[in-house]
């Protein structure tokens, strides 16, 4: 399923993140950026050690922020390492962290000119946000990015499995007035 936002396309499909030819994708990081379980050890595996010895050099990152690193063995040229937040009860700033990780993702792939990202469901695995909750947070801010921004002209959201996929066009058609 796919809508246009101005310029860009904004697409949400099935499959493996790590596999994707988009420019960049985004690894749902933990702060220490060194790895874990989830989306973050598949992009890790997936990459090479090389990617864990440069996420050593950068010091971690906080929740909300992200950062890139190259792609290494993957097909993406870079990995934007997003820290979302670790869901509480939604009154805790969730919202707002969640919404500034995928805002830091899109500032990163637009400073650095890329065309297209492809991201998972940040903070929805381990992290335990609820999938409808997240799958609003992603797409508003998505959308409003893409609204002021030439770059990226295409933003991917990547769902593991189909329960994940059908939450997400069931919140895109809202959201699209569909």
């Amino acid at each position: 399923m796919q809508i246009k936002i101005k310029h860009a396309t904004l697409e949400i499909v099935q499959g493996d993140i790590t596999k994707q030819d988009t420019d960049a994708i985004v690894n749902a990081a933990n702060s220490s950026l060194l790895g874990g379980g989830g989306v973050d050890g598949a992009i890790h595996r997936a990459a090479g050690p090389q990617l864990l010895a440069e996420c050593r050099t950068l010091g971690g990152c906080a929740t909300g922020d992200a950062k890139i690193t190259r792609g290494y063995n993957l097909k993406a040229k870079y990995v934007i390492h997003a820290v979302g937040p670790v869901y509480r009860d939604g009154a805790h700033g969730e919202p707002a962290l969640l919404a500034s990780a995928y805002r830091r993702s899109l500032e990163l792939a637009h400073a650095h000119e890329l065309h297209s990202i492809a991201f998972p469901a940040i903070s929805t695995g381990a992290y335990g946000y609820p999938m409808d909750d997240a799958a609003r947070v992603a797409f508003a801010t998505i959308q409003e990015f893409l609204k002021t921004h030439a770059t990226p002209e295409l933003v991917r959201l990547v769902l593991f499995d189909a329960h994940a996929l059908q939450v997400h066009e069931r919140v895109l058609e809202t959201l699209a007035g569909g």
